[in-house]
C-alpha cells in the first residue's frame, strides 16, 4: 500500500473547508491508502491522473469529491511516499497544479516548490530591463557572491539567473515566495541585507542539520528523501486515524504553524536593533514572534534571558502553552530561559523586589472615586474623566517629575488648550491624587509601569531580548519599562502589533523613547486565519477611519496605516447579521446557532466563541447556555485547552484569541459607542475621535477572531457602529 505524506498547504486548505466536505475528503485519502500503486492507477473511483500541461511530470490529481481535487506529487525514485500538495475545487486544482515544480534543495536537502511560470516571466521582464538600461551599466544586488557561493547556499540555477539580474532589494522582493522557492529566497534576503556567505550558512544551513559545506561534495538527495526532511511543512500519515486527529483536535497547532513566506522575519540572521512586524487580524504576527522566541533560544548563549510578554494574562497564558508546543520535547529546557507575562505583571514584580512590598493596583472605579475626593476641596471645571485622561496620556506618557516639566510641556493627543494659571492648578490636583494613593499603598497600572521603569532604568537590563506580542495598545510608560529590560544593541527588540487592533487610548512614538525600527519594519498582507468572508465583511468596519501607524504619534510624519492589500485565500460563508425584538429572542437564537455549529459542522465546545460588549452579557449567556446544557466557561477564569465548553468573554478579553466560530451578541447603540467611554466633542474633540475610533476597532477585533464562521446580533436598536457594512449584507 503507498504511504502518505501532507503538505501545510494540503492540510490549510483542508481545515477551511466545511464539515461535510472534510469527511468526504477523509473518506478519499483512506480509500486511497487502501489501495495497492496499481490499483490506485487503474482505480475509476480515485481516477489518480497525470496532468498533460503540468511543468512538473510527478505532478497528480485525484478525485476526493464530486467537485473537488486533490494535488499530489508522486514519487520518482522507487519509493511509494505520495505528497498531498493541496485539495480545491476542480478548476482552480488543475490552475495551481500546472504552474509548480518541486525540487530538492541543495544546501538543505528539503523539499521545495517554486511557481515556474510567474518566475519564468519575470527572467523575461528584468533582462527587457536590464538591456532598456544597458548604458548605465548598474551594479548588480549579488555581483559580490561567485556562482559558487550561491550553490555551496542552496541557489539552484533558474534561481541563481533571476538573481543575477537583481539590481536592487526591491527586484528581489516582487519574487517572494510562494513565487520564488522560500529556502532560497530568504537566502538572498540575507545576502541582500549585508551577511556574509558564512553568516547566512551559520544561520539558515547548519540548524537543519547540513554539516558539508561545498555543494559538489553532498550526496544526491532522493525526492522520498526530501519530503522527510522537512518535517516542519511536511508530516507522514501514519496510521488511519491521523488524519481525522488533525481535523478534530483544537487549533493549538496552527497557532504556531509559519508560513514558509514569513520565516525571514522569525529567523532573521539577526536585526542590528529593534526590529518590528505589522499586520492586519490573522496574518501570524503572534507565530512569528513565538517562532523568533524559539530561533533566539537555539542561536543565543545559554545565559541570555528573553521576556515574551504580552497585553493580557489569558494571552500571556496562551504564549506560554503555545511555546511549549512549539519547543517540543527536544527544547523543552529551553523553556527555563524565557519569562511570558504582560507588562504590568512584570511592573508590579519589579516594584515588589526594590522595596519589598507590593501596591494595590487600582480598578477604573476606585480610581474614579480617588479623583472625585481629590477635586473636592476647589471648584474645577473638569470631569474626573478628563483629569484621568490628563495624568495618564500627558504626565506619565511624558513621565513628567515636575510643575515646571508640566508647564513646558506640549500636551501630544489633547484638543483642549489649557493656560499656564490652569495648569498649576491641575498639576496641584494631580499631586493630591498621587498622595492618596501612595497613602493607601495603591497605584493605578499606568503609575506602577511609571515606578517600575525608574527602578530598571537604575539597575542592570535583566534580559538579553525582548519581544512583544499585542504592541498596539501598549502606553508609553509601559514600553519605557520593556526599554529598560534590555540593552540598546542587536536583536534587542522583536516587536508585532496591528493599529487597527488598538483598543485603548495609547498614543506613543517608539523613537522619543529610544525604541527605532526605521530600516527594520516589515508588514503581513496575507490572513492564514479567517475566511475571506470574514476578512472584508470586518475590514468594511474600519471604514473611513484614520489609523495611525504603529509606533506613531500625532506628531510624527509618518502616513495613515491602512487595510489594502490584506487578503486571505481561504473561503466560506458571508457573516450572519440578525436583530431581534428582545434580549430573550436573541438568546435563543444563539443557542440555535451554537447547536449547530457543534451538531451539525462537526466543532468542539472549546473551538466555539461568544463575546459581548459587558460582563453583565456574559454571565446571562453562561447561564442561558448551561441551562439548555451546553457547557461554558468564561475566558476571565482561564480554562485550560483540555477544559470542554463554549468559551464565552468580554470584547475586551477576546484580544489574541482565536476560534473556530464566534457569536458577537449584544451590538446594541447603547454599548457601541458606549457613551461614558467617549469624551463630548465640545469637552476636547481631539479626545473624542481618539475614543470613537478605540469603539471601532474594539468592534473590529470582536469580529476578527473566528476561523470559519461568524454570527452578529443585537435586540433593540442596533449599533451604528454596523452601519459601514450595511451594503454588504442588505
Amino acid at each position: 500500500m503507498p504511504r502518505l505524506a501532507l503538505s501545510d498547504d494540503f492540510v490549510t486548505d483542508l481545515i477551511a473547508l466545511q464539515r461535510p466536505v472534510q469527511k468526504e475528503v477523509n473518506d478519499a485519502i483512506q480509500m486511497f491508502r487502501s489501495m495497492t500503486v496499481p490499483q490506485l492507477h487503474a482505480s475509476k473511483g480515485m481516477h489518480l491522473e497525470k496532468l498533460e500541461r503540468a511543468r512538473d511530470s510527478r505532478i497528480r490529481t485525484i478525485r476526493v469529491t464530486k467537485s473537488y481535487r486533490g494535488v499530489l506529487l508522486a514519487p520518482d525514485d522507487g519509493s511509494d511516499l505520495f505528497t498531498l500538495l493541496r485539495v480545491a475545487p476542480h478548476d482552480e486544482a488543475i490552475n495551481w497544479a500546472c504552474k509548480r515544480v518541486y525540487s530538492v534543495n541543495g544546501a538543505t536537502g528539503g523539499l521545495e516548490v517554486r511557481n515556474v511560470e510567474a518566475l519564468e516571466q519575470m527572467e523575461t521582464y528584468f533582462e527587457a530591463k536590464l538591456e532598456a538600461n544597458a548604458v548605465t551599466a548598474p551594479v548588480r544586488l549579488f555581483e559580490g557572491h561567485s556562482d559558487t557561493v550561491l550553490r555551496d547556499l542552496g541557489i539552484d540555477e533558474q534561481v541563481m539567473r533571476l538573481a543575477r539580474v537583481c539590481v536592487t532589494t526591491d527586484d528581489l522582493t516582487v519574487m517572494a515566495p510562494p513565487m520564488m522557492p522560500a529556502d532560497q529566497y530568504e537566502v538572498l534576503e540575507f545576502l541582500a541585507a549585508g551577511y556574509s556567505a558564512e553568516d547566512v550558512w551559520e544561520q539558515l544551513i547548519a540548524p537543519r542539520g547540513q554539516t558539508v559545506r561545498t555543494a559538489q561534495d553532498r550526496p544526491t538527495v532522493t525526492l522520498t528523501e526530501a519530503v522527510l526532511n522537512t518535517p516542519d511543512r511536511i508530516v507522514e500519515v501514519t496510521g488511519p486515524g491521523e488524519l481525522e486527529r488533525v481535523l478534530t483536535e483544537d487549533l493549538a497547532r496552527w497557532r504556531i504553524f509559519l508560513h514558509p513566506a514569513q520565516r525571514r522575519f522569525a529567523y532573521h540572521a539577526g536585526f542590528n536593533g529593534p526590529a518590528q512586524v505589522t499586520g492586519g487580524p490573522g496574518t501570524g504576527k503572534t507565530v512569528v514572534a513565538l517562532h523568533r522566541v524559539r530561533h533566539l533560544l537555539r542561536t543565543g548563549d545559554d545565559g541570555d534571558r528573553i521576556l515574551l510578554t504580552t497585553f493580557t494574562n489569558a494571552m500571556a497564558s496562551s504564549l506560554r502553552d503555545s511555546l511549549a508546543l512549539l519547543l517540543g520535547e527536544a527544547d523543552a529546557h529551553l523553556l527555563d530561559r524565557v519569562d511570558v507575562t504582560t507588562v504590568d505583571s512584570l511592573a508590579a514584580r519589579v516594584i515588589r523586589e526594590a522595596r519589598g512590598r507590593s501596591l494595590k493596583p487600582l480598578s477604573a472605579a476606585a480610581e474614579k472615586s480617588a479623583w472625585t475626593r481629590v477635586s473636592a476641596r476647589e471648584e474645577l471645571p473638569w470631569t474626573e474623566q478628563f483629569l484621568s485622561q490628563e495624568f495618564r496620556n500627558v504626565v506619565l506618557a511624558q513621565g513628567l517629575r515636575t510643575p515646571e516639566e508640566y508647564l513646558r510641556c506640549v500636551r501630544r493627543g489633547r484638543g483642549t488648550q489649557i493656560g499656564r494659571v490652569q495648569r498649576a492648578r491641575l498639576w496641584r490636583v494631580m499631586e493630591r491624587f498621587t498622595a492618596d494613593l501612595a497613602a493607601h499603598d495603591s497605584a493605578t497600572y499606568t503609575q506602577l509601569c511609571d515606578q517600575a521603569a525608574r527602578i530598571l532604568a537604575e539597575g542592570k537590563p535583566r534580559y538579553r531580548h525582548v519581544v512583544v506580542d499585542e504592541a498596539q495598545d501598549l502606553h508609553p510608560a509601559q514600553w519605557r519599562v520593556l526599554r529598560a529590560c534590555a540593552a540598546d544593541r542587536a536583536d534587542d527588540m522583536f516587536i508585532v502589533g496591528d493599529p487597527h487592533q488598538r483598543i485603548y487610548d495609547s498614543r506613543v512614538s517608539l523613537r522619543s523613547l529610544g525604541i527605532d525600527v526605521r530600516g527594520r519594519s516589515s508588514r503581513l498582507r496575507l490572513n492564514y486565519r479567517s475566511t475571506e468572508e470574514i476578512l472584508r465583511w470586518s475590514a468594511a468596519l474600519l471604514d473611513g477611519q484614520a489609523v495611525g501607524r504603529l509606533g506613531e504619534d500625532d506628531d510624527d510624519d509618518g502616513d495613515r496605516d491602512s487595510l489594502h492589500g490584506y487578503r486571505s485565500q481561504l473561503h466560506g460563508r458571508v457573516p450572519a447579521v440578525r436583530g431581534y425584538a428582545s434580549q430573550d429572542e436573541e438568546l435563543r437564537a444563539l443557542i440555535e446557532q451554537i447547536r449547530i455549529w457543534i451538531d451539525q459542522d462537526g466543532v468542539k465546545p472549546s473551538e466555539v466563541a461568544v463575546c459581548a460588549r459587558f460582563n453583565t452579557l456574559v454571565d446571562a449567556v453562561i447561564a442561558r447556555l448551561r441551562r439548555e446544557r451546553i457547557p461554558a466557561v468564561a475566558v476571565r477564569d482561564d480554562p485550560g485547552a483540555g477544559v470542554s465548553g463554549v468559551r464565552v468573554a468580554t470584547m475586551h478579553a477576546m484580544k489574541g484569541l482565536e476560534f473556530r466560530c464566534v457569536a458577537v451578541v449584544g451590538v446594541t447603540s447603547s454599548v457601541l459607542p458606549f457613551a461614558p467611554q467617549v469624551t463630548p466633542a465640545e469637552v476636547d474633540p481631539v479626545q473624542h475621535q481618539s475614543d470613537l475610533l478605540a469603539e471601532h476597532c474594539l468592534l473590529f477585533v470582536a469580529c476578527t477572531r473566528p476561523r470559519d464562521a461568524l454570527a452578529i446580533s443585537w435586540s433593540g436598536e442596533r449599533s451604528r457602529l454596523l452601519d459601514p457594512i450595511t451594503a454588504i449584507t442588505g
